[in-house]
C-alpha cells in the first residue's frame, strides 16, 4: 500500500478525475439540478445573496448554503451546468479525503482506504458527486457532526479530555452548517441516533450538560448567521412558509414521488452495489474486536443506517436520494467485510456468489439497454396508455453497439474478481469489483447520460434556449418545471401578473407569450383561442402568443 504521505494525494486526484470531467456535458436535469441552479443564478442577477428566490419570487423550501456554493461557482465559472455541478465533485474528493482520515484514525489505513473504495466503487454515492443536488453536501455537514458528537461521547467522562470541548464546537459546526443547507431535518436525524444509542447505554448520559450546551450554542450562532439577518429583513415568511412545507412533505405523497415502505430497501440494495452486499454480510455476521472504541463506534453507525433507513420509509414522498444518508453506514460497514477479508487473506464467503448474480443482472440490463435503443419500435406496446412516453421515444437519438461497453465493463470486472477470488487472491478480488464499479459509473453517464436526457427533455430546453434575449415570457402548462426560467436566462420582471397565468394567456399582454405543454394536455391549450401552436416535438407542444 502507498504511503500515508501519499495516498491522501492518489485519492484527492482519483477523485477529480472521476468526479469533475464531463461535469457540463448534458443539461441540468428537472426538477432538483434546475432548480436550485436556477436560485444560485437569481442571486447573482438581483445580487441578493440571502433571500433564496425562484423566478424572481421568494423560495421557501431550502435555506441557502448550497445555493451560495453554486453561486460562487457560477461567478466563476459562468452560468451553466458545470458550475452548478462542481460544488459536489468537491463534495465528493472531500468525502473520500474525509473517509480515509476517519477511517484510518478508527481502524488503522488499511481500513480508511477500503471504506474511501467501497464508496467510490458503489453506484449512487459515486454518481451523486457528478450531480447539481443538495444532498451530497448535507449528508456530509450531518456525518461530520455526527463523527465529532462521537468523540465527545469517547472523551467526556471522568477524566474528561480537553478535546471534548473542541469536538463539542464542531459537532456543532457541523450541524449548524446541514441545517443551513436543508433544514431541521440536519438536527433531527443526529438527534435521533444520539437518542436510540442513549436508550440502548440504559438512559445514563452520554455525556456532561457542559458540551451539549457549547455544541448547541454553537449551532444557533452558526445557524443565527443566517437566519437572524433574514427574519430582522423579512420578518417570519421564510420560517413559517418553510415549516409547513416540511409537514406537507412527511405527510403526503408530494409532487407525485410516492411509494411501498420497501422502496428505499430497494434503492439501496441495488443502488449502493457492491458495498450493499458486504454491508448485508457485516449485518447478518457482526465483526466484533476487543477494542470497545470500535465495537462502540460500530454500534452508533448501525444505529445511524436504521433511523435513516425507517425514517423515510415511513414518510410519505419517495424520492431515491432520500435515503442517501445511509450511504455513509452502508459503505463502513461494508468495509468492515473488506478489512476482514483484506487483513486475513480469506475468501468472501456468499457475498462472492451475491455479488455476481447481481452485478451480472445490472451488467445485462445495461447493456441490454442500447439494443433496446436501436430497435425502440419494441417499447410501442409497453407505453400504450402513455402518449407523452411514446412520443418521447420519437427524439432523434442514436444509438450504437458501443454502448454496450458500459455494462461489458462491469460484467468483466465480475469476471476478473472471480477468477482471482478462485485463484486465492482475495485482496485483487476486491480491488478488481470496486474499481471496476467506479469506472462502470464513469463509462455508464458517459454512453448514457445524453441519450436519456434526449428522450426525456431536450426538445423543450432547446427551445427555451432559443428564446435567450428575446423580449417575451415563457411559461410552461400542465406540468411543473423550472427550465424555462434558467435556460431562457429569463431576467428580473416589473409587472406582477407577468406571474399571473391566467393574465398571460387571455389579458393585454406586452410582449409574446410562449406555452410549452405536454401532449397530454395539447387539446386543453388548443381550445385557448389566444394561442397559436408552432410545432410538436418528443411529447412536447409548443405555442406562441403575440402581444
Amino acid at each position: 500500500m502507498l504511503s500515508r504521505r501519499w495516498l491522501p494525494w492518489v485519492i484527492a486526484i482519483a477523485g477529480a478525475l472521476l468526479f469533475i470531467p464531463g461535469l457540463g456535458a448534458v443539461n441540468l436535469f428537472d426538477w432538483d439540478e434546475i432548480n436550485f441552479a436556477e436560485i444560485a443564478r437569481e442571486m447573482l442577477v438581483t445580487g441578493d445573496l440571502l433571500r433564496p428566490r425562484i423566478d424572481f419570487l421568494p423560495f421557501h423550501e431550502k435555506p441557502p448554503l448550497f445555493i451560495w456554493l453554486q453561486a460562487i461557482a457560477m461567478s466563476v465559472f459562468g452560468v451553466g451546468e458545470f458550475a452548478a455541478r462542481l460544488p459536489n465533485a468537491m463534495c465528493g474528493i472531500v468525502t473520500l479525503l474525509v473517509l480515509y482520515r476517519i477511517g484510518t484514525g478508527l481502524r488503522g489505513r488499511v481500513f480508511g482506504a477500503l471504506w474511501t473504495l467501497a464508496y467510490l466503487g458503489s453506484i449512487l454515492p459515486h454518481l451523486y458527486f457528478r450531480s447539481g443536488i443538495i444532498d451530497p453536501w448535507f449528508n456530509l455537514f450531518i456525518f461530520l457532526g455526527l463523527n465529532a458528537f462521537i468523540r465527545v461521547v469517547r472523551e467526556d467522562h471522568p477524566p474528561a479530555t480537553r478535546s471534548a470541548t473542541g469536538h463539542a464546537v464542531l459537532a456543532g459546526s457541523y450541524i449548524g452548517l446541514a441545517v443551513l443547507t436543508k433544514g431541521p431535518v440536519g438536527l433531527l436525524i443526529p438527534g435521533i441516533v444520539a437518542m436510540v444509542i442513549w436508550s440502548m447505554n440504559g438512559w445514563r448520559p452520554l455525556v456532561r450538560w457542559r458540551s451539549l450546551l457549547v455544541a448547541g450554542a454553537v449551532l444557533l450562532i452558526t445557524v443565527g448567521t443566517w437566519a437572524v439577518v433574514d427574519l430582522v429583513r423579512n420578518g417570519p415568511e421564510f420560517m413559517i412558509a418553510f415549516f409547513w412545507r416540511q409537514v406537507a412533505m412527511l405527510s403526503t405523497e408530494d409532487a407525485g414521488h410516492g411509494g411501498f415502505f420497501g422502496y428505499h430497501f430497494v434503492v439501496l440494495l441495488i443502488g449502493c452495489f457492491p458495498s450493499s452486499l458486504f454491508a448485508v454480510q457485516e449485518l447478518r455476521k457482526p465483526t466484533r474486536t476487543e477494542a470497545p472504541a470500535r465495537n462502540a463506534h460500530r454500534r452508533w453507525m448501525v444505529v445511524l443506517f436504521w433511523v435513516v433507513l425507517i425514517l423515510f420509509s415511513l414518510v410519505k414522498t419517495k424520492i431515491v436520494h432520500y435515503s442517501s444518508l445511509c450511504y455513509f453506514p452502508l459503505t463502513y460497514l461494508a468495509a468492515l467485510q473488506l478489512e476482514r477479508i483484506w487483513t486475513s487473506k480469506v475468501p468472501f464467503g456468499w457475498s462472492r456468489y451475491a455479488v455476481g448474480v447481481v452485478g451480472a443482472m445490472i451488467a445485462l440490463i445495461v447493456m441490454a439497454v442500447p439494443i433496446v435503443g436501436m430497435h425502440i419500435e419494441w417499447l410501442h406496446p409497453l407505453l400504450a396508455q402513455d402518449p407523452f412516453a411514446q412520443a418521447n421515444m420519437e427524439a432523434d437519438v442514436h444509438w450504437s453497439a458501443a454502448a454496450c461497453l458500459a455494462g461489458a465493463l462491469l460484467l468483466s470486472a465480475l469476471v476478473l474478481g472471480h477468477v482471482l477470488h478462485a485463484r486465492g487472491r482475495y485482496r485483487s478480488s476486491v480491488l478488481a469489483i470496486f474499481l471496476g464499479g467506479a469506472f462502470f459509473v464513469t463509462a455508464t453517464l458517459y454512453f448514457f447520460i445524453n441519450r436519456i436526457e434526449g428522450y426525456s427533455q431536450h426538445a423543450a430546453i432547446e427551445f427555451f434556449e432559443a428564446r435567450q434575449g428575446e423580449r417575451c415570457y415563457v411559461i410552461t402548462k400542465g406540468y411543473k418545471s423550472y427550465a424555462q426560467l434558467f435556460y431562457t436566462r429569463k431576467g428580473p420582471v416589473s409587472d406582477p401578473r407577468a406571474h399571473d397565468e391566467e393574465w398571460l394567456l387571455t389579458g393585454p399582454v406586452d410582449r409574446a407569450v410562449y406555452v410549452v405543454c405536454k401532449i397530454t394536455t395539447a387539446p386543453e391549450l388548443g381550445a385557448i383561442p389566444t394561442l397559436h401552436e408552432l410545432y410538436r416535438k418528443n411529447g412536447f407542444v409548443f405555442y406562441k402568443r403575440k402581444p
